[in-house]
């Protein structure tokens, strides 16, 4: 029972940190731009240093 005392209280310490930490990431403009990202990871910019020789 006495593991409980000191359990609980750091279970809702760890929630309320992961909480805060959403909390920051939603007003910090972290999820403005879901499909942005994954189009860029995927999107080919760079042009070949050299034409192909024919």
């Amino acid at each position: 029972m006495s593991a409980l005392a000191w359990l609980i209280p750091c279970a809702l310490a760890l929630g309320g940190l992961g909480l805060a930490a959403f909390i920051w990431s939603l007003n910090s403009g972290q999820f403005n731009d879901l499909e942005g990202s994954g189009w860029r990871a995927i999107q080919d910019d760079e042009e070949p240093s050299q034409p192909p020789k024919p």
